[in-house]
């Protein structure tokens, strides 16, 4: 009976998902620590790194925050001036159609836009024509008013920055902040990635052992957009639809690359940006006061312009990732069991750079909203 336990025992533990892993500590000057463990890739046994890219889920937006910023410092852009004037057509809430909708609520949702309608917008279908369905605002509340998480926002947001340049989505961010900021990285594995990095691309697995995403076979995938059906990119006009390149959560990047981004907030810009623009993406836009926002749970009590700041001590908060009495300002990603974040304690100049696969659904932490792995390893070393 024992021998036959002890076989039983093996051959679950085999069969069990064992999650890759990352973590990054950083400070101002470099990194502190590294950690990865687990498989890239679990057909070929390819053990996982920190220069390994990854799909990052709702980081992704704290990036684009990075490129609307460099448009604004340029002049391309500004926070509070109203978007219609960019994308050509008049984007308003139906029920509330005075009020201007401006980068600024978007980036911190507060437009009054929702997830009503599917966010992920295919490439052939028109920005202008989606929202244009009433059941992707909110009608009851007044733009700037009431936040609601809303990953719609995001593809406004590249609409609003092709339309404003010209030039498609994910060649903006290439050009304005991978480029620039020495990274490999890409959003759908356009422009930006490397041969090297699609090699390294880290496969997202289910908890039950499942593909979800990512599964390369190192290649380049033959269309790197949302598309229903066709992929005729070279006929696509920029300016018409940014979501089909996944603004609000299609970022590949090594955590590696996203300790760097990190360093640079640290250093409020580093030359990259101006340190009034990092304050400015840091700045709290909205904090939970009770009524005046939807926390999912708690998760969401405090945002700035496409950033988290945690922890929040009031009522209906759960946001204490890190369970210190230190403020932390980034943001969290989850998507096809997931988990990530980039995350920044400027008083005591450290941060870092995280993700883990496999994370089962409904897994929650014991002290947050959070899931459990990620309070495990939100414990960056102190300096």
């Amino acid at each position: 009976m024992k021998r036959a336990a002890l076989s039983l025992t093996l051959i679950l533990g085999a069969c069990a998902v064992r999650p890759a892993e990352v973590r990054v500590d950083f400070d101002a000057a470099g990194e502190t620590s590294v950690m990865a463990r687990g498989l890239a890739d679990r057909a070929t046994r390819r053990p996982v790194t920190a220069d390994d890219p990854v799909r990052v889920a709702s980081v992704s937006k704290l990036v684009v925050a990075l490129g609307v910023m460099r448009l604004l410092e340029a002049g391309t852009l500004d926070l509070d001036r109203d978007v219609s004037d960019w994308l050509g057509w008049r984007l308003r809430n139906p029920a509330h159609s005075d009020v201007p909708i401006t980068l600024r609520l978007l980036l911190s949702h507060r437009s009054s836009l929702t997830d009503g309608i599917d966010y992920i917008v295919p490439l052939g279908v028109r920005m202008q024509d989606a929202v244009a369905d009433p059941k992707a605002w909110d009608a009851e509340r007044v733009p700037g008013t009431y936040f609601r998480y809303t990953n719609l926002n995001f593809g406004v947001i590249a609409t609003v920055i092709e339309a404003a340049t010209g030039t498609r989505f994910d060649q903006v961010m290439a050009r304005e902040v991978i480029g620039p900021l020495g990274l490999d990285a890409c959003y759908n594995w356009g422009a930006g990635c490397s041969d090297a990095a699609i090699s390294r691309a880290v496969i997202l697995y289910r908890a039950n052992g499942d593909v979800a995403r990512d599964a390369l076979c190192g290649r380049r995938p033959d269309c790197p957009v949302v598309t229903l059906s066709g992929c005729d990119l070279p006929g696509y006009r920029p300016g018409e639809n940014g979501a089909i390149f996944s603004p609000q959560g299609g970022l590949r990047i090594s955590m590696r690359d996203l300790g760097r981004i990190g360093r640079m907030l640290l250093r409020r810009g580093d030359g990259f940006l101006r340190p009034e623009s990092i304050a400015a993406i840091e700045a709290v836009q909205w904090t939970f006061d009770g009524s005046n926002g939807d926390t999912a749970g708690g998760f969401y009590c405090r945002y700035g312009l496409a950033t988290q700041i945690v922890p929040t001590r009031a009522a209906g908060c759960a946001d204490d990732l890190f369970g210190d009495s230190d403020i932390w300002v980034g943001h969290a990603g989850e998507a096809y069991a997931l988990r990530s974040g980039l995350w920044i304690d400027r008083s005591n100049g450290r941060g870092i750079a995280v993700f883990v696969t496999a994370v089962p659904d409904g897994s929650t932490g014991r002290r947050s909203s959070f899931s459990r792995d990620e309070e495990r390893l939100a414990r960056p070393r102190r300096r």
